[in-house]
């Protein structure tokens, strides 16, 4: 399967903690087959004078969609994060590691939504995701990431 992730940190050394989060993705979940630029961005939903350094991935992987957000979820607890969000209250955070897609898989319980449901409302998730993977297909919104990209900068 390949899944397309993507990463935020506002705290402490970012560039520092999206690289041992790419590390241990890459040792617990797949292999890493495509890594964006990191971009700096504002936060989004919430305030805070801490800019954001956010990338996106590209995983290949064996793993079940659930069992990859439990890693990621893990991944995010031993460098430190302490916090999830909940009911769109964000705040800082030393890493945040979102299960955006995975291959073209449609899916949602209680624990997780596939495609993430604001992926396409977020350009610090497109503009990353557009540098690796422009062409892939959002199985909802039927466009591409990059059309998706467009069409968000246009608003």
């Amino acid at each position: 399967m390949r899944v397309y992730l993507s990463l935020g940190t506002n705290l402490g050394d970012k560039e520092q903690n999206l690289k041992v989060a790419v590390q241990q993705i890459n040792e617990r979940i797949g292999h890493v087959a495509a890594l964006s630029a990191f971009y700096i961005t504002e936060p989004w939903g919430f305030e805070s004078s801490h800019s954001f350094l956010n990338a996106a991935l590209i995983v290949d992987t064996e793993l079940s969609p659930l069992q990859v957000l439990a890693l990621t979820q893990s991944i995010e607890c031993q460098l430190g994060r302490t916090l999830k969000s909940n009911d769109g209250v964000y705040h800082d955070r030393l890493i945040d590691i979102d299960l955006l897609m995975c291959d073209d898989m449609v899916y949602r319980d209680e624990r997780l939504t596939l495609p993430h449901p604001l992926m396409h409302d977020r350009l610090f998730v497109l503009e990353p995701l557009t540098q690796i993977a422009p062409d892939v297909m959002h199985p909802l919104q039927k466009l591409t990431i990059k059309e998706l990209m467009l069409k968000k900068q246009v608003k």
